[in-house]
């Protein structure tokens, strides 16, 4: 073989060569996007899961008890959970002492043991959530704090009828229907703030959060989940 046949041959293999490596980055990045998509569609179904899960826990123990478990500090609905609170709630801090008295949490280290005791007394476990993946923030179940966290690493958010008159604020400014009827007319209702962290769509809360498309306090286009 002539010199000008070698040169020929070794600049053909380069040119395969670089074909070879930008199909594999292509397909490499392609693999990616999808296997994102299916991560975010799975964090999607365990937050509906959950949010159901939590609204039903909370009618059982009506059912059981006749009155929800909260203790009522005067006549707003009930608020638990980070973020801004709908009119005509009142916020009771964190989700953990609700989720205490609905596991029937009674470990005497607990800060929530006389709450559990008084609002639960015959002890009966109305949700048995998994535990939260260790990270920073935790996230998909119950936390070392007590919790409950959805998969995106934000508290779910439960708000309670607990003026008793069927009637719940909906937290989203949405005035086609997209976030439900305005106001909710159920007992309780429970909502996850999704990828970015915050009501509705948006820029995302923190670091820890990503952006979503839509707009802050809508529905419409976020990636938030709803209970109802």
């Amino acid at each position: 073989m002539n010199l000008a046949n070698q040169r020929s041959v070794a600049a053909f293999t380069l040119i395969e060569m670089t074909v070879v490596i930008l199909i594999i980055a292509t397909l490499a990045a392609l693999i990616t996007t999808a296997g994102s998509g299916v991560f975010e569609r799975a964090r999607k179904v365990q937050a509906k899961n959950d949010v159901t899960q939590i609204v039903t826990a909370v009618n059982a123990f009506y059912t059981e008890y006749g009155r929800y478990p909260v203790q009522l500090t005067n006549t707003n609905d009930a608020f638990f959970g980070t973020g801004a609170i709908p009119a005509g709630c009142t916020s009771y801090g964190n989700n953990d002492v609700l989720l205490d008295v609905l596991r029937d949490n009674t470990d005497s280290s607990g800060p929530n043991l006389a709450t559990v005791n008084s609002l639960n007394p015959r002890q009966i476990p109305f949700l048995f959530p998994s535990g939260a993946k260790n990270t920073t923030p935790p996230r998909g179940g119950i936390a070392l704090d007590r919790r409950y966290y959805d998969p995106w690493g934000s508290q779910y958010v439960v708000v309670i009828d607990t003026s008793y008159d069927n009637i719940i604020t909906n937290p989203y400014s949405d005035t086609d229907g997209s976030a439900g009827t305005s106001p909710v007319r159920q007992g309780a209702i429970v909502y996850s703030f999704g990828k970015n962290g915050a009501l509705g769509g948006g820029p995302k809360l923190n670091a820890s959060f990503g952006d979503e498309s839509g707009t802050a306090g809508t529905f419409k286009g976020s990636g938030d989940i709803l209970s109802w």
